[in-house]
């Protein structure tokens, strides 16, 4: 019997996931990738001896990704080693306060109470509230697909309990009265591409999915694990096509056809599931196709999530005065992200996010040296049409500068080896909308039903994961709208 055919667009976390659950179902899979090396968001740079991880270097709820080599009847552990890392997070301020995040609930009330003991009871109760925000956000919801507006009127009645039209910063601040607390426990909006002033309490959940399962790292750095499920993938059978853009969608009596690829490659598919940047997908891959013109109309009145700039550095020194993940506050917060969220302004001040893997694995790095990327976010290009090409030099050697003021002594005469990411790099290299680091922005009215659907309505055959479908943006996220996405596909195809 033939077997029903598919292809997912883009490599990253998302369309490996789903490709990797796809072929173990038995439908022959092409996974097909722009770039010439696998793992999207998570592309990986070497120079010097140095390896940096392009995008995503936090790993939680490492099961979502065992389930992918559960599935294939395989053990992670044979493929790849997932590192604890403690603290979490190490969060400063310039004002020389500094806190250790983690799941070590002595740790966290010992520093509560240094700083501010009446908020003691305070985290407790907050932690009461994100364990209930946690079994209905994730635990219930986050790989259930939301196909028609009855599967969100059906959760309403909880989303409004857990006060989901709050914002993070402000279900915090009922809980924890000191400012810098208040930053402490309402930042995790901005990894998945989130202002804590504007994104939907049911963030907060990822407070409490760090706590359950940890954070991680990949021993190799995290492109080790996109080798991982690459190498799954080809095991179970699946194709991988690398350095081969999809060029167009095609669509015949309503459905998704097949596609063709800049390299003039064309193939018949049964259905198609993109990873891609949805909009790039309805606006550029499916411009033929009359729905896909509405929707791509639709989308293009949606707010997005701000970019990035980052900075991948390597030293001949090490760093062991840092953490792994470390948090730089600048002297403004809620103001620094409204320059970037609202006003579309490059900031003279920074609120930065430093990793430092080696100090969990040496072996990204030449003996006795660090390597390290530096992240800031900035407006989108829909909100500040900088020239990068210009201002990019410029605004990386004040993040330099910063740091060795700082954090990082020493750091300009160790400097070994440098490169940068702007927005223009975004939209470029990655297709993404706005140059927007995480495709939509995780607004209570762009989350679940209101945000594209794992299964087009309209074009039959065709599907989406990654960070523009429900759940949304994070590894999690993406692992989880895979799962919710071949949960819809596999049947569609087997049935």
């Amino acid at each position: 019997m033939k077997l029903p055919r598919a292809a997912v667009i883009g490599s990253g976390f998302g369309g490996l996931a789903l490709a990797v659950r796809l072929q173990a179902a038995g439908i022959d899979t092409t996974l097909i990738e722009k770039r010439d090396k696998p793992g999207g968001r998570a592309y990986v740079y070497e120079d010097a001896g140095y390896k940096f991880d392009g995008g995503p270097t936090i790993i939680t709820a490492p099961h979502c990704i065992e389930e992918l080599f559960t599935a294939a009847g395989r053990e992670m552990s044979d493929y790849a080693e997932l590192l604890p890392v403690m603290p979490f997070y190490r969060l400063y301020w310039e004002d020389g306060f500094s806190f250790d995040y983690s799941n070590d609930l002595e740790s966290i009330n010992e520093q509560i109470a240094g700083k501010s003991p009446a908020d003691i009871d305070g985290y407790a109760r907050f932690l009461r509230y994100a364990e209930d925000v946690f079994q209905e956000g994730y635990v219930k919801l986050a790989h259930v697909p939301f196909l028609d507006f009855w599967s969100m009127i059906r959760v309403a009645p909880q989303l409004i309990r857990l006060k989901s039209y709050r914002n993070v910063y402000s279900i915090i601040s009922t809980f924890i009265k000191d400012p810098h607390l208040r930053q402490v426990f309402s930042f995790h909006p901005l990894l998945v591409g989130g202002n804590p002033f504007s994104s939907s309490s049911i963030y907060t959940l990822i407070h409490m999915l760090e706590r359950k399962w940890g954070v991680f790292f990949v021993r190799g750095g995290t492109g080790a694990l996109v080798d991982a499920l690459v190498r799954l993938f080809r095991e179970l059978g699946g194709e991988v096509r690398l350095g081969s853009p999809v060029e167009k969608i095609h669509t015949a009596n309503g459905r998704v056809s097949g596609l063709t690829t800049a390299d003039g490659w064309t193939a018949d598919f049964d259905a198609l599931a993109s990873n891609a940047d949805v909009v790039h997908t309805y606006g550029t891959l499916l411009s033929d196709e009359p729905q896909a013109r509405r929707r791509y109309a639709q989308l293009l009145r949606r707010r997005y999530s701000m970019s990035l700039f980052v900075v991948y550095f390597g030293v001949r020194r090490r760093h062991t005065q840092l953490a792994h993940h470390d948090i730089l506050f600048g002297p403004r917060y809620r103001e620094l992200l409204d320059d970037i969220f609202t006003h579309g302004q490059l900031a003279d001040d920074f609120s930065l996010y430093l990793h430092a893997p080696t100090l969990t694995d040496p072996s990204v790095a030449p003996a006795d040296c660090e390597a390290f990327y530096v992240l800031s976010p900035v407006p989108h290009l829909g909100k500040a049409r900088l020239d990068w090409s210009v201002e990019g030099p410029r605004y990386r050697d004040r993040i330099l500068d910063y740091l060795e003021r700082l954090y990082i002594p020493n750091l300009s005469a160790d400097l070994e080896t440098v490169r940068i990411l702007t927005p223009d790099g975004f939209a470029e290299d990655l297709n993404s909308h706005l140059g927007s680091a995480f495709s939509l922005e995780p607004i209570l009215t762009q989350s679940a039903w209101f945000r594209v659907h794992n299964r087009d309505q309209r074009i039959g055959g065709l599907y989406f994961a990654g960070a523009g479908t429900h759940p949304g943006a994070g590894v999690p996220g993406v692992v989880n709208s895979a799962k919710a996405t071949a949960g819809l596909m596999i049947p569609d195809l087997l049935s």
